[in-house]
């Protein structure tokens, strides 16, 4: 590795007065990042895997919570605020999972495509907004 590339990658070369010791981090020269597996040059092939299988459990989640939220909202004593924040769940629950269907079909390709800022956007505003929905039916 030159030492143009180890000042760009944030690596102390020789001589230059930093201990490098070789543990955790480095490339090895064997294609192993030194990271235990997580990323590795080796293991770059699960990664897509590890990812459609993370929003899966996160995808199981939100079920979890809409569920949750579904059957504090249809207590006989329910407010019409408390239903329509149920409909309003649903529907955030909906769209989370058009998106978690959009992400774990792209990681099906030979080459996986990047999240798209959009897919991404609306992840995490449904997620908030779920959670906040669920905060508001408990409450009512």
């Amino acid at each position: 590795m030159t030492p143009a590339v180890r000042a760009a990658r944030g690596r102390p070369g020789p001589g230059s007065g930093e201990r490098h010791d070789g543990g955790g981090g480095g490339d090895d020269g064997q294609g192993h990042d030194g990271q235990g597996g997580s990323g590795g040059g080796g293991e770059r092939g699960l990664q897509p895997e590890r990812t459609r299988l993370a929003w899966r459990r996160t995808t199981l989640t939100a079920t979890g919570v809409t569920v949750l939220g579904v059957k504090a909202a249809l207590r006989a004593d329910s407010t019409l605020g408390a239903l329509l924040t149920c409909a309003l769940c649903l529907l955030l629950w909906l769209a989370f999972v058009a998106a978690t269907h959009l992400r774990v079909r792209a990681l099906a390709t030979s080459v996986p495509r990047q999240l798209a800022p959009r897919v991404a956007a609306t992840a995490v505003l449904c997620t908030v907004a779920l959670a906040l929905c669920a905060a508001a039916v408990i409450i009512a």
